[in-house]
């Protein structure tokens, strides 16, 4: 079970739908993938917000080789509690990790594997669910990194998948960030599919190697109609180079 998703709102903008003291100096990234460092908002010693980096995949604190961390990008909600990977960090370290897309593969009759670009109607960034934890080497080595928490799929997204990455509204932020409140179990419900939408984009998402704004420009879908329902016009259908490898993350969540 892998992912991959989007981040390019204005750093002034995501600092305001975060609630940080300055915008953080990151860059757009339109394809980011397992094992890269990704920003995540968790709170401070002082208990204010801020944005870090850690690299996605969980590396448990007792684990003897942090190459396990590529088994663990993803972490069920229904299992959080008892699993000795993330039980730890459910209590103690908790985080948001924002996004304004994720990716998706549909299955369209005839044609393969369709990439979707999942995101809100109102284009607003959100927020996964995410855990974090502090991994020290015997050489004393830090290495900072994180999981995405999933849920069952809502209705919307289920027809592609059975999971979804669980969506923290934000007059929940506050709430799952705070370590000091232990019942958190219903932030982890399927996100309301009416709050969501989504549309086809270019089998160029398919390689890591892309990284550029025209990943989420919407394309018309192979073999089928529009998210809205028209039709797709040949001369907009998007083609992908016969050399294009398959999907290196081909299934999200």
């Amino acid at each position: 079970m892998c992912g991959r998703y989007e981040l390019h709102t204005h750093p002034a903008a995501l600092a305001l739908a975060f609630g940080l003291k300055l915008p953080p100096a990151i860059a757009p990234r339109y394809n980011i993938a397992p094992m890269q460092d990704v920003p995540v908002i968790r709170l401070s010693k002082a208990g204010e917000r801020e944005l870090a980096q850690a690299r996605w995949g969980l590396v448990p604190r007792w684990a003897k080789d942090p190459s396990i961390g590529s088994k663990m990008i993803n972490a069920r909600s229904e299992t959080l509690a008892e699993k000795p990977s993330f039980r730890t960090a459910l209590k103690r370290h908790r985080c948001l990790i924002p996004a304004d897309g994720f990716y998706e593969w549909k299955v369209v009759p005839g044609a393969g594997k369709q990439p979707i670009h999942i995101g809100m109607k109102d284009g607003a960034p959100f927020a996964f669910a995410g855990l974090t934890e502090r991994w020290l080497s015997p050489a004393g080595e830090v290495l900072d990194t994180c999981t995405i928490v999933t849920t069952q799929a809502n209705a919307m997204l289920s027809a592609m998948h059975d999971r979804m990455p669980a969506i923290i509204a934000p007059t929940q932020y506050e709430r799952w960030l705070d370590v000091a409140v232990e019942d958190v179990a219903d932030l982890l419900a399927p996100y309301p599919a009416d709050a969501m939408t989504w549309y086809p984009v270019s089998t160029r998402v398919n390689s890591v190697r892309h990284d550029d704004a025209t990943l989420i420009e919407r394309v018309a879908e192979a073999g089928g109609t529009h998210a809205d329902g028209t039709s797709p016009s040949p001369a907009a259908a998007d083609e992908a180079p016969a050399d294009e490898p398959p999907p290196e993350q081909s299934e999200l969540f």
